[in-house]
């Protein structure tokens, strides 16, 4: 997009109002886009057009597009789809059968194409189709149940028998699993989740992996703490040419995999990617790995990516650097970080969030 293509960066609320850490550090990272824009960042009810949106969730559907006026992937930071399940973890296992229920949109090429990239799994979008699916893998081991929309380590389950799976499916919303679906997902054990993503943005791409932190919350639930992540300046290729652990490579090459299937298959308009890859070991004791889900939309990982684009732009010479988020529960933090939040956030206690960006020498 041409700097000057937009008038303004606008926060973009497309259901009900974000949580405030959420907000707060939004509007921080808006302000960092226009800055690399050149534009002002507008706050107002009515922002003037054309304008450079940052929605708060995946845009879906080509009337939003329309509405927003979002012609390309240069207009806003985050990503769109045409059907709602696809801006979420169901994408990606497949229906347990021919005979399941499935959405409109539904597109099997995805996972034929991203195969190799997933775990093993199965997402369905009726009750019964759940209770199948679930009662054939639990013949392989325990299961882990997701629901979809569920963010920050939130809304799982694991089950190891049929009476469990029973007693978790009879929680569910009949018209949420219409709509959004629900995964069923072997469960692994001692799992290292890699982040591996992209962003583009005023005329800058970066691209990334590293692995994500856990945390608990006042709780004492586990749930994401942040991220680690080494980002370089262009694409996916600029990755692949560092040296890499093959775990870290296995996770890249598994990422792009399963974008490019979402390319292909699902017509994915996204500036913003990222992708959670888990590995671990499973019920056989065998060592696996594969994309968990996506975020096509501003995220946990986002202050890293902005913060680390701003580096970029101020040093045209630069190449490489070092960002990290955090999220605390408590009075931890972390040395050199910068605060983007802290506040309570009930009913999980108070929460704290910064980053932290480090340079290495070009080369």
């Amino acid at each position: 997009m041409d700097r000057t293509a937009r008038t303004a960066v606008a926060l973009l609320s497309l259901g009900k109002p974000p949580p405030e850490h959420e907000h707060r550090v939004h509007a921080t990272l808006a302000e960092k886009i226009a800055t690399l824009l050149g534009v002002p960042v507008h706050l107002g009810a009515t922002p003037p057009t054309p304008c450079y949106w940052i929605p708060d969730d995946t845009v879906i559907g080509p009337e939003q597009l329309q509405a927003f006026g979002i012609t390309s992937a240069a207009d806003f930071f985050g990503g769109a789809v045409d059907f709602p399940f696809m801006a979420t973890k169901a994408i990606s296992h497949p229906l347990f059968d021919p005979c399941s229920v499935s959405p409109p949109g539904w597109n099997t090429g995805f996972h034929q194409q991203a195969a190799a990239a997933v775990l093993r799994g199965y997402t369905v979008f009726d009750p019964g189709d759940a209770e199948r699916a679930g009662r054939a893998m639990l013949a392989q081991g325990p299961v882990r149940i997701k629901a979809v929309r569920g963010k920050a380590g939130r809304g799982q389950e694991l089950v190891e028998d049929s009476q469990q799976l029973a007693d978790s499916l009879q929680q569910l919303d009949a018209q949420e699993l219409a709509t959004w679906g629900l995964v069923l997902e072997e469960h692994l054990k001692e799992v290292v989740t890699f982040s591996v993503g992209q962003v583009a943005v005023a005329n800058l791409v970066a691209s990334y992996y590293g692995t994500q932190r856990l945390t608990h919350d006042d709780g004492g639930i586990e749930v994401y703490g942040g991220s680690d992540l080494v980002i370089v300046r262009g694409g996916y290729d600029a990755l692949d040419a560092l040296p890499l652990s093959p775990e870290a490579r296995l996770a890249i090459n598994q990422a792009v995999l399963y974008e490019q299937a979402a390319f292909d298959c699902l017509g994915l308009v996204a500036s913003r990617r990222n992708y959670d890859v888990a590995q671990g070991i499973d019920a056989l004791g065998k060592k696996r790995s594969g994309v968990l889900e996506q975020s096509w939309r501003i995220g946990g990982a986002s202050a890293a990516e902005i913060f680390a684009l701003e580096a970029f732009h101020l040093d045209p010479a630069l190449k490489q650097l070092h960002a990290s988020t955090y999220e605390t529960y408590g009075k931890d933090r972390p040395p050199g970080a910068q605060q983007l939040y802290h506040g309570a956030v009930p009913p999980h206690g108070t929460l704290s969030k910064f980053v932290k960006v480090e340079t290495y020498a070009s080369s």
